[in-house]
């Protein structure tokens, strides 16, 4: 690795290297974990290179090339696995530059990578009235190169299932690392040799999303005393054709009181809350249903009456719950959970009373091939890493399927198997391994067994 010699051919370009810019743009919200934080926490770039444009990206990419310099690129750094943690130092590719949106059209947008996605929604609105599928409860900060490269879904996950699902991303423009790059357009299948995939196989340049008809959406919150009803309120509500939602997240008690701090006064410690995103013309259906649950409506955004405005629905859901969790008690972390199939709501239950007061419920509905589910991002009561590994292994055993916020490789925090799109597609594009290396065990231990944590040995210490 020649970082000075890349650093030389790459000075025309936007280079920040002051310490304080390594040690900011060198991290993400892997500290989520207690687990990445403590094996994470001294990872830094040697330069930040921040492309504006395709051209300036197919540059640097083979100058880091030719210097053997690893490259791994970041959008705003909201993601918490540690997929944008440059393990190996060299060149994290900062992508803020890269923000113009380049058309927009009935049914969809195309854009650059790093600009915020709520800038973009906001383009797309002022536009033509239309708004993106789904977004992160980050939005506000996070970019949309960030979210296909590392997210899974969120608000919207009700109506629209997973982001890598057939039809929520239509296209992707990636560069390769190569000693002279390749540009590629996928699209259908090919789409799943990039999407999610960390940067390990390819810079992701440009990025054509479907669009949805814009709504001012209502947040509703509702109180229940009895966490099964509203379990079966949230999954029911799920279900109904006519009822326009794009967020139904639950947060078992005391999550509202403890860790909400506008919530304060509104609910007591024993209230389960139900946070809604409602279609204006819903909101009455949302009402009409509600009357035949024991549940009871303790705010509408459109009508207001808190002393103080509690703000977006969805920034109390998804990962949001837990940052607002840990700003109150640093000693919680979370898992990120998949409930399914017919007996969904049992092993829910079942997991409530195995586990107590130890995890704090956090439940998000989205649909998976036409079916609601639940996805659990549940809040834990760290202890050691031993425990929450038993934890872990106790969830799996009941059948509900874990994937893991505390690793920081493609597989382990996924469904700790090969992807041979992804795999085949490194080897194509990137024959070195410089791009975001560390992050794929396939590529660089095919035989790992899972047992225990990979530790990727070539980690700057």
């Amino acid at each position: 690795m020649n970082i000075d010699a890349a650093k030389a051919a790459l000075s025309h370009m936007e280079i920040e290297d002051t310490p304080s810019a390594l040690r900011a743009k060198s991290r993400d919200f892997f500290w989520y974990s207690p687990v990445l934080k403590a094996r994470l926490d001294h990872v830094q770039a040697d330069f930040i290179l921040c492309p504006k444009g395709e051209a300036e990206v197919i540059a640097a990419l083979r100058v880091c090339h030719a210097h053997d310099v690893p490259v791994t690129v970041r959008g705003a750094g909201t993601g918490n696995y540690g997929q944008a943690m440059p393990l190996a130092g060299g060149c994290v590719m900062h992508m803020k530059n890269m923000d113009r949106v380049k058309d927009i059209a009935p049914g969809r947008v195309v854009t650059e990578p790093g600009i915020v996605i709520r800038d973009l929604d906001a383009a797309t609105r002022a536009h033509s009235a239309q708004e993106l599928r789904m977004t992160p409860s980050t939005a506000g900060t996070a970019t949309i190169g960030g979210f296909v490269a590392g997210g899974s879904g969120g608000v919207g996950s009700v109506r629209w299932g997973a982001l890598r699902d057939p039809g929520n991303i239509l296209r992707l423009r990636v560069v390769s690392m190569e000693a002279e790059p390749q540009i590629h357009d996928f699209t259908g299948d090919e789409l799943h040799r990039v999407s999610h995939a960390y940067g390990t196989n390819g810079i992701i340049t440009e990025i054509e999303l479907p669009l949805a008809p814009a709504y001012d959406w209502i947040g509703a919150f509702i109180a229940f005393t009895d966490f099964d009803a509203a379990t079966r309120f949230g999954a029911a509500l799920a279900d109904q054709d006519g009822i326009l939602v794009k967020l139904i997240t639950l947060c078992e008690a005391p999550t509202a009181a403890r860790y909400f701090q506008r919530f304060r006064g509104h609910v007591a410690e024993a209230d389960h809350v139900v946070l809604l995103m409602v279609a204006p013309q819903s909101i009455a259906a949302v009402e009409t249903f509600l009357s035949g649950w024991p549940g009871r409506l303790i705010y509408r955004s459109d009508r207001g009456g808190w002393d103080r405005d509690p703000g977006l629905a969805y920034e109390y859901g998804w990962n949001h719950t837990t940052l607002r969790a840990l700003k109150v008690d640093p000693d919680i972390t979370y898992l990120q959970v998949r409930y399914h199939g017919p007996g969904m709501l049992d092993t829910i239950a079942a997991v409530r009373a195995r586990f107590g007061p130890e995890l704090i419920q956090h439940l998000e509905a989205m649909r998976e091939n036409g079916r609601t589910i639940y996805a659990g991002l549940t809040l834990v009561h760290f202890s050691t890493e031993e425990r929450l590994d038993e934890i872990i292994r106790i969830h799996e055993e009941m059948g509900a399927m874990i994937f893991n916020p505390h690793r920081y490789t493609l597989e382990e925090g996924g469904r700790q198997a090969t992807d041979a799109r992804q795999l085949a597609f490194k080897r194509e594009a990137d024959p070195k391994g410089l791009l975001n290396p560390g992050k794929m065990i396939a590529w660089d231990s095919p035989g790992w067994d899972y047992i225990r944590m990979y530790d990727w040995p070539g980690m700057r210490r």
